[in-house]
């Protein structure tokens, strides 16, 4: 076996399988806290007129909050050794990059659940329930946009190819590291969308089944 090869399989795979794992508990921790948002944003979109427009408003500046600005203004204002009533507050780097995902996240969620609720109200619940697939493409888009956390020292899996390929000299062995990565980013993404559509399907033939009673 190759040093390469010796590497890759003793190295370079459990640290990449480690640091997937990093981009999948990041995008967990965004969209929770994008759930917990969200959905009272959702629901001021169906109130009044007034709560409706305060919600919108939110929403919208969340869109157009930038991933990486919010990381870096999180780092700036909440200092390493920053206390609140004598504990500590400092955010670690995994908890940096998944807040600065949450105006994404809560936006979506906001958006998306204010169309599943209209659908319910018109009476519409398997049009309600694409819902589900659409926070699933959510939190995969937080997956992949976790790897923003390479820039700050965070050991995702983007971050642990980029190092890895490094050290590698030649072109052909990085190509062979960033098709790994390709591949397993890819494999985890269909392995959760064909879960989804499983569930989707079940679900689906249940409301039928409910609705024709």
């Amino acid at each position: 076996m190759t040093p390469f090869a010796e590497r890759l399989f003793s190295v370079f795979l459990p640290q990449l399988l480690a640091g997937i794992a990093v981009n999948f508990k990041i995008a967990g921790i965004a969209l929770v806290v994008g759930l917990a948002l969200g959905v009272p944003l959702a629901l001021a979109r169906l109130r009044g007129r007034v709560t409706s427009s305060v919600a919108a408003t939110l929403i919208g500046l969340m869109q157009a909050a930038p991933t990486f600005v919010v990381m870096y203004f999180l780092l700036n204002i909440i200092s390493r050794d920053a206390t609140l009533f004598g504990y500590s507050i400092a955010l670690s780097g995994v908890m940096t990059v998944a807040l600065s995902l949450v105006p994404y996240a809560a936006a979506y969620i906001a958006d998306n659940g204010a169309e599943a609720l209209r659908h319910l109200r018109r009476g519409a619940p398997l049009a309600a329930l694409l819902f589900l697939p659409n926070v699933t493409r959510a939190f995969f888009v937080l997956v992949m946009s976790s790897s923003a956390g390479a820039a700050i020292g965070v050991g995702e899996g983007v971050g642990v190819i980029l190092r890895e390929a490094e050290r590698v000299p030649s072109l052909g062995g990085k190509f062979i590291l960033f098709a790994i990565g390709i591949f397993l980013f890819g494999l985890a993404l269909q392995v959760g969308f064909a879960a989804m559509n499983l569930l989707m399907r079940r679900l689906g033939r249940f409301v039928t089944r409910a609705s024709a009673i």
